[in-house]
């Protein structure tokens, strides 16, 4: 499934993206990486952004772009 996908405050995760080369490797730089946990801890339904954690940092990103993100 992807970050779009998840349940608020639960942990996740990453097991890889899927999207435009450039756009995923500024995901990557962030510290958005496979093997890493991450979770949402702010959503709005329908809308933008999604507020993630990853490596005790928050990151806001696009619905789109966290679709790229594919979790377990």
């Amino acid at each position: 499934m992807s970050l779009v996908e998840a349940l608020k405050n639960r942990r996740y995760r990453i097991e890889r993206l899927e999207g435009p080369e450039e756009e995923c490797r500024r995901l990557l730089d962030l510290g958005l990486t496979p093997g890493e946990e991450t979770s949402v801890v702010q959503a709005v339904p329908f809308g933008d952004p999604l507020v993630v954690v990853v490596r005790g940092m928050r990151i806001a990103l696009r619905r789109r772009e966290a679709s790229w993100i594919k979790i377990h």
